[in-house]
């Protein structure tokens, strides 16, 4: 394995220190948020700490597979964070000389393991001009006999695209009909569908894969709890056996707060989509007419993926620097996503309303001050 740093991370707010920025718009979740905005008992006195179940807390890992009649909670596999779920996907499936096709941009992690473990990794490119969408046709075309995995993130990050049910069984057709192709699907926004949220991807099929956590549509990164959905048993073993070599079992404090939170999914997920909603109303007035920024309306999620218009003359350095050092706002640029620097991820639902759009004035200040109209 050969890891490396990655922008994202380097240049992420917790590493730069939360105290350095003012509008913080840089995040890909929902707000960060306490128990107690949530209504959840946190007295956790007399909770016995013993070594937890291998697969997590069954409570917990009844109610992350609630509302499905084909998965069940021995098809949960509970982690820390979704992050640790894609390390084991990957290091399960993927060797030296194993092809992988994944969707780009994409969360680093989605890409960065599979690249550390010597994969071919071949990107599935997502286009603006495409309006982000998956051009499944293309997918198949390059699926060769030694691909491993296919990965997709929807809802997306960091563009909020969107693929219909009917995509998304598409895609579990093409890799079915393919001998030894998985499918992984990242649904960790899968409930910030602005409509009807798609099925649990895993519940398609043996050959499907997702992972999730309690991080970005709750806001609450600092659980870590996250995990991976499998319903093909004998691969199911080998994620407990990545599982157990890499923690053992998971700690048993943070997957009860979680239980309790999922107790409470429904008026959870009410406050949640509220301010949602809210704030990308105040992002989609504030790009509406925009002489500098453009963008791809977000189809889900908490996150956009706007763009400075191509036909401008622009010094992206100093747009960024200024952005930061006189305006205080702080976003995702092009490079975390291995995307041209006139892109930026743009989370919406996790500053204060106050916060959001002095950050979105901010945008157009600092753009004024580093960018020309073509005359």
């Amino acid at each position: 394995m050969r890891y490396r740093r990655t922008p994202i991370e380097i240049e992420s707010p917790e590493q730069l220190g939360y105290s350095t920025i003012k509008n913080n718009l840089a995040e890909s979740s929902f707000s960060d948020m306490s128990l107690d905005d949530y209504g959840v008992e946190a007295d956790l006195g007399r909770v016995l700490l013993a070594y937890g179940d291998h697969l997590g807390a069954e409570r917990l890992r009844r109610l992350i597979a609630e509302g499905s009649d084909t998965l069940s909670p021995d098809h949960v596999l509970v982690t820390a964070g979704a992050a640790s779920a894609l390390f084991i996907v990957a290091t399960s499936l993927l060797s030296a000389d194993a092809h992988a096709l994944i969707c780009a941009p994409n969360y680093a992690t989605n890409l960065e393991t599979p690249r550390a473990i010597g994969a071919d990794v071949e990107a599935i490119e997502l286009r603006f001009e495409d309006g982000w969408r998956l051009d499944i046709e293309s997918v198949a075309a390059r699926l060769r006999s030694e691909t491993r995995l296919v990965s997709v993130t929807y809802p997306h990050n960091p563009t909020g695209s969107m693929i219909t049910q009917d995509e998304l069984a598409a895609l579990v057709t093409l890799v079915e009909s393919h001998p030894t192709a998985r499918l992984l699907v990242d649904e960790t926004y899968r409930e910030l569908a602005y409509g009807d949220p798609l099925p649990m991807a895993t519940t398609l099929s043996p050959r499907v894969l997702a992972v999730s956590s309690m991080s970005k549509t709750y806001g609450l990164p600092g659980l870590r709890v996250g995990w991976l959905t499998c319903s093909d048993d004998q691969l199911m073993e080998t994620f407990l056996a990545a599982k157990e070599q890499i923690f053992i079992c998971g700690p048993v404090l943070e997957e009860e707060l979680a239980a309790r939170l999922l107790e409470r999914r429904s008026e959870a997920l009410s406050l949640v989509r509220s301010k949602t909603e809210r704030h990308l109303n105040i992002v989609r007035d504030w790009i509406d007419g925009n002489e500098l920024f453009e963008w791809v309306e977000p189809a889900a999620g908490v996150v956009c993926f706007p763009r400075i218009r191509p036909e401008l003359d622009v010094d992206v350095d100093g747009f960024y620097g200024a952005l930061l050092e006189e305006h205080g706002t702080y976003v995702g640029r092009g490079r975390w996503f291995d995307q041209d620097e006139r892109y930026f991820r743009l989370g919406f639902a996790w500053p204060a309303e106050a916060e959001l759009e002095d950050g979105l004035e901010g945008l157009d200040r600092a753009a004024a001050g580093s960018i020309m109209l073509e005359r």
